[in-house]
């Protein structure tokens, strides 16, 4: 369990890292719906690639075939990459009018709020995982943490009616881990759902890019510098490892690992790469102290309080 709570905090400092490189190429090319489309379609082309040379991988889109013809699979399990996709458009829609604070509040109270959801109703692969205390307060002690963090940087003048956006993106992105790690387990491979979640999210892109380009044409040029290009090589390794470590821990421990990554990682990239004015504040480190005491809090075992499983 430690080792899987582990990888889901790198999980998330490698998401951290790769909204700061697209959120660079956005800015470079003054476009986040093209820089959104390269990120997709990048990762889509390595995993292409990886599919035309592994076996494991082409048999897994088989059994995905023929779990949906025989029902034992829903088809709407296939569409996790949809999710992902509505991220980055939510990030462009209304990023920039909520600002990057409260937005990622609105991002984590969805996406926690929905863990313990999912969980609950046994969405994703393995066992329903029931509440208890320690989840309800690692669920409060993560929002904290985030609202925490970000104290700082709130405005007050903002459209807070907006904030459904994010929110549903945080709703999407758990119910996204769940499913993601359901087709790994139907189809016994990582490289599949990867693959899968990676086509319908370049897909979805796709039809809103080609949208967007008949009304604002291309941009001028491209940026040369290669780190760049790194964020679909980097939301590869983040969508198979995230469908990996989903069924040890569940969608809900998943998420608050990834947001204790996120923070750590932010904390990071401002101490040694810092962007603009960027600063580390105190509000920033004890919001990151707090979501480690929060993925604390949800591994303990109370006395006399036993998380109940049902099984599915």
């Amino acid at each position: 369990m430690s080792v899987a709570v582990i990888f889901g905090i790198a999980i998330g400092a490698m998401n951290a890292v790769q909204s700061r490189v697209n959120g660079a190429l956005g800015s470079a090319l003054d476009d986040g719906f093209v820089a959104a489309a390269i990120s997709f379609g990048s990762g889509l082309v390595i995993l292409t690639v990886a599919m035309m040379f592994s076996r494991v991988g082409r048999t897994g889109v088989r059994k995905l075939r023929d779990a949906v013809q025989e029902r034992t699979l829903p088809w709407w399990a296939l569409f996790g990459g949809v999710s992902g996709a509505f991220y980055v458009l939510s990030q462009s829609f209304t990023a920039t009018l909520l600002g990057v604070a409260l937005f990622t509040v609105g991002v984590v109270c969805g996406q926690t709020l929905s863990g313990l959801a999912v969980d609950r109703f046994g969405i994703g692969p393995g066992e329903r995982r029931m509440l208890t205390a320690p989840r309800v307060i690692g669920a409060v002690l993560t929002l904290a943490a985030v609202a925490w963090a970000v104290s700082g940087q709130l405005n007050a003048n903002v459209p807070l009616w907006l904030i459904w956006m994010p929110l549903v993106a945080g709703v999407l992105q758990a119910w996204q881990s769940a499913v993601n790690g359901t087709v790994r387990v139907v189809s016994h491979s990582v490289l599949t759902a990867t693959f899968l979640n990676f086509v319908m999210g370049s897909l979805a892109l796709a039809v809103v890019l080609a949208i967007h380009v008949a009304q604002d044409g291309w941009p001028s040029s491209l940026p040369t510098s290669p780190w760049l290009y790194t964020g679909g090589v980097i939301g590869c390794v983040f969508i198979a490892a995230s469908a990996l470590v989903v069924r040890i821990v569940g969608v809900f421990v998943l998420g608050l690992a990834v947001v204790c990554g996120q923070l750590l990682s932010a904390l990071a990239l401002d101490v040694f790469a810092p962007t603009g004015e960027a600063s580390v504040s105190p509000q920033i480190v004890a919001g990151t102290a707090l979501s480690l005491v929060a993925i604390a809090v949800v591994g303990i075992r109370w006395k006399g309080i036993r998380p109940r499983r049902s099984a599915r």
